[in-house]
């Protein structure tokens, strides 16, 4: 292992050091500011010179927001300072120390909203999935003067660019929120820097002014845009036209953003107390500016994975356009994927880990498409980046191994069905265009049959499908494949059991006469029993329903099933039977048996106990199952669902390949570990979720959570979980936790079953009884693990022994055929007859036996009859020297199996078929001479 990664080392660093050589042929000519230091080199001379200027430096969060479970990814370098700038806190703290200044580079991923460029990347130079965002940052200090003078200084002064080259845009003013040109921002170019007066531009707010969003900090903003054409182009076009014209030569570098106002609710915009400055440099577009490059992808930023993916290839990066995409997408999306799941995504249906997935088999349908490359190769890429970014983003390096195996997992598992899709959507395509690429219309459309065909039938990706159409001038019908997906969920809902209102035309209007919001009030979470009122009652479903003022009754949610119970109207002999409660339509609906007699009178609702307390067994080993997970297999396990019921539990989680038995083995140790220790409960309602937050109780991504939360702990150190289910007081009333079964639900999720409580000692008893009984049939003075094995052998050998003897039966009989064959008018020899007990496998082989045997001028057609099933299977074998006189064994076959009412085919010099008239196999030794002769 260390002779490998010694190697492995070796090589990454010759392939580092030779990058700096490696080039597209299509590098534009260097310009007279070209500097020939490395990314490395140039991302420290940002560091550095913000560092003279009273910067703190601090690190790339990571791209998964840590404190916003509704954001996907970081997509902005300000996304990690948004609290800042929102008043939340009055600057970054740091040991102590809260700092006004600070500059990084951020890690960035873009692929979702209105920064999806998905389609764009590999085909153009400049667009990525994942890219650095270089940033210096004041928090209520300097503000346009000080950016303004820093950003020239360091782009000229220090990097050397060509003054003449760059322009400045500035706020020119918007009517609709009554602002005014930036005029400031514009005077300090002309004063505070070298710029030409003519290379100061203004544009309206699309262009140069800045918003997080609907609401929340915003500001005018002044972009510097570089000029990279030739001298001739420049001459006989003014860049000054060719700025924000998406002209990929005449390009932003920089934006300074002013963050001066609050976009309120209401559209208008409130002063901030405290004015920031945000500032992005895109780091791979200002290293192919600063070496000189015409692409992105020509720098030393991409050169070392490039390399190897062109060596893994047999390719040289810049001999053809279309390997060159596909190693652009290739080098870009590993990247991407790489440092996501080293910051804790995990490929999957849903979410982050939905487009880490879309991402990586947009790369690897490139990779088999385009460079020829069949099977999993891309986790070799990640030793590749982890060593190259091991200085300035070492997390890489610290999980590579876990990133590699999760890369090769999910590449391998969508390997297996892209080569049957690529090759049905072609098919389809080529149905679709004639020869010439084009089907007589402007826009040909792919059905939305055929592309949910792909979907359901091959699991292939429906945006995989549009990227691919879109490659070959083809418009997806994506309103036909939702129709389509829409009914395949209304009949999946139907075959299920009543779950929501939905189902049963609860949408169609309220279930109850009260207004929403005055109704149930839980109080499962303290007591079993309570007295309430009875305010409405109704039916959903066609099953009678009722909403009561309180109720002690939980309703199924976050995979805990509801409760069931007694409902006593207490001044009575009236008893209903709670058999289901839901949340529907922002009521606790509960379902009961009947309808009461009357609505008025005092009730008393009982839960039933012995349920409750094992489903808050089966709950309370639920979280101490996820922690153990965790623990034993990594941080990046993630919840994917779960079920809480009192027999059993089931949980899903995000993981990349099967759970071996040793670590299921440590997993169930741990949480039994746990459970002995007899840990107590903490319940915490109306947390704020800030503090929630802080103290790392895990959350759910994309799950809404209000400004206060409810917090379940089990150990601060162990266990601590936003949840709103009901659980034991204490770890030790779970009594014991038996693993059942590990399995696979999806690509990336995995599910566990487990039962705790009293339903694991009746399983433990079950288990032991059989152990006994085996013990008993085998002799109690045996160990039966020993014994059965030695039976196991023996049963193996005496197969053997009988599979010898079946297959010299077969070859005797086989020669008596053969000595008995008869022969036709034309001197065609027919050997034909039943043998007895053999399948189909042993027919085909005493098929190729006789075609040995007889050598020339021989059809041989032999059958035999499975008793158990009634069936009849027949193979039919043809000497070569027949088959050219046109009689062929697939043939032959498929008119005797009509006899027996079946089919089949097969090979002109071997064919199999099979019926269910075993009675007619006699008729079908008749017939083979006349279909012959």
């Amino acid at each position: 292992m260390l002779l490998h990664q010694y190697l492995s080392d070796i090589i990454i660093n010759y392939i580092t050091a030779q990058s700096s050589e490696y080039m597209s042929a299509k590098s534009a000519k260097k310009n007279s500011f070209v500097s020939n230091r490395s990314c490395d080199q140039i991302r420290q001379d940002f560091f550095d010179f913000f560092r003279e200027k009273e910067h703190l430096i601090v690190e790339s969060v990571p791209v998964i927001p840590p404190d916003d479970p509704t954001l996907l990814f970081i997509n902005a370098g300000m996304n990690p300072f948004k609290p800042i700038f929102l008043d939340e806190q009055k600057g970054f703290e740091r040991a102590g120390k809260v700092w006004k200044r600070v500059a990084n580079t951020q890690k960035c991923i873009r692929v979702s909203g209105k920064h999806n460029d998905l389609e764009e990347v590999g085909h153009d130079t400049y667009h990525h999935t994942l890219f650095e965002m270089l940033g210096n940052w004041s928090f209520g200090e300097y503000f346009k003067k000080e950016a303004i003078a820093w950003a020239w200084e360091l782009l000229v002064e220090r990097w050397g660019l060509d003054p003449d080259r760059l322009y400045a845009t500035v706020f020119g003013s918007d009517e609709e929120d009554g602002l005014p040109a930036d005029e400031e921002a514009a005077a300090l170019w002309a004063s505070e820097t070298g710029i030409r007066p003519a290379h100061i531009l203004r544009f309206g707010k699309k262009d140069n002014f800045w918003e997080m969003g609907e609401t929340g900090p915003c500001g005018p903003c002044s972009e510097v845009h570089i000029d990279l054409r030739s001298d001739e182009e420049r001459a006989k076009v003014n860049g000054a036209t060719l700025v924000n014209r998406d002209d990929p030569r005449v390009m932003e570098i920089w934006n300074l953003v002013f963050i001066q106002f609050n976009r309120l609710s209401d559209g208008s915009l409130d002063p901030l107390p405290a004015r920031h400055v945000d500032t992005g440099m895109g780091f791979e577009r200002v290293v192919a500016v600063l070496q000189g490059k015409s692409s992105n992808y020509d720098t030393d930023v991409f050169a070392p994975v490039l390399k190897a993916v062109g060596e893994r290839a047999g390719i040289a990066y810049g001999e053809a356009e279309e390997t060159d995409i596909a190693m652009r997408v290739v080098a870009d999306h590993i990247r991407a994927v790489s440092f996501a799941v080293a910051d804790g995504v995990m490929p999957s249906n849903e979410d982050r880990g939905y487009v880490i997935r879309r991402i990586l088999r947009r790369a690897s349908r490139y990779a088999w498409d385009r460079l020829q490359i069949r099977e999993a190769f891309m986790s070799g890429l990640v030793d590749v980046l982890a060593h190259q970014f091991r200085q300035i983003f070492p997390e890489l390096q610290e999980k590579r191994e876990h990133v590699k195996k999760m890369v090769t997992a999910e590449e391998t598992s969508f390997l297996r069905t892209l080569e049957h899709g690529i090759s049905y959507f072609n098919r389809m395509v080529e149905t679709l265009l004639d020869g010439n690429g084009t089907s007589g219309k402007k826009h040909p459309v792919l059905p939305g049959e055929d592309v949910f065909l792909l979907h359901d039938t091959y699991g292939f990706p429906v945006d995989l499908t549009r990227l691919m159409a879109h490659e070959r001038g083809v418009e997806v019908d994506m309103e036909g494949f939702h129709i389509l997906m829409q009914e395949q969920k209304d009949r999946a809902r139907k075959a299920g059991r009543f779950k929501t209102g939905d189902d049963s035309g609860a949408g169609n209007g309220p279930v109850f006469h009260i207004t929403a919001g005055k109704g149930t009030r839980f109080t499962g979470y303290d007591e079993l029993e309570t007295t309430c009122r009875v305010m409405d009652t109704g039916h959903l479903g066609g099953k009678p329903v009722l909403l009561l003022d309180k109720s002690p009754f939980y309703a199924e949610s976050g995979g805990q099933i509801s409760d069931t119970g007694l409902l006593s109207l207490r001044e009575g002999d009236e008893t209903l039977r709670i058999i289901d409660v839901q949340h529907i339509g922002g009521e606790r609906i509960h379902f009961v048996d009947k309808e009461p007699s009357k609505k008025q009178g005092k009730w008393t609702a009982q839960v039933d106990s012995g349920r409750r307390l094992e489903i808050e067994r089966h709950h309370t080993a639920t979280h101490l199952l996820h922690a153990a997970l965790r623990e034993v297999l990594g941080d990046h396990v993630a919840q994917r669902g779960s079920l809480v019921a009192p027999d059993r539990l089931r949980f899903d989680f995000s993981h990349y390949e099967p759970v071996k038995a040793a670590e299921m083995e440590a997993i169930e140790s741990r949480i039994n570990e746990k459970i002995r220790e007899n840990i107590v409960l903490t319940d915490e309602r109306e947390v704020p979720i800030e503090e929630a937050k802080k103290r790392g109780a895990m959350m759910l991504f994309g799950e809404k959570y209000g400004d206060k939360v409810r917090v379940v702990t089990f150990d601060p150190d162990y266990s601590v979980e936003l949840c709103g289910g009901t659980h034991v007081d204490a770890t030790g009333k779970i009594g014991c936790l038996q693993m059942l079964s590990e399995s696979s639900v999806a690509a990336g999720i995995r599910r566990v079953e487990a039962i705790g409580g009293a339903v694991a000692e009746r399983y433990i008893r079950h288990e032991k009884q059989i152990l006994e009984t085996i013990r008993g049939q085998l002799g109690q003075g045996t160990r039966p693990e020993k014994e059965l094995k030695r039976l196991l052998e023996e049963k193996k050998r005496l197969e053997k022994e009988l599979e010898k003897f079946s297959r010299q039966r077969a070859a005797g009989r086989l020669d008596e055929l053969i000595a008995k064959a008869q022969k036709t008018p034309a001197g065609t020899q027919i050997v034909s007859g039943e043998i007895e007990n053999a399948d189909m496998s042993q027919l085909k082989q005493m098929g190729y036996d006789a075609l040995v045997k007889t050598g020339a001028n021989t059809v041989i057609v032999l059958g035999s009859v499975d008793k158990a099933s009634e069936k009849v299977y027949l193979m039919a074998a043809v000497t070569d020297d027949l088959i050219s006189s046109g009689i062929k064994a697939g043939d032959l076959v498929g008119a005797l199996a009509r006899t027996v009412g079946g089919g089949g085919g097969g090979q002109p010099n071997l064919a199999t078929a099979g019926g269910r008239k075993p009675e007619k196999l006699p008729e079908v030794f008749r017939l083979v001479g006349s279909l012959v002769s």
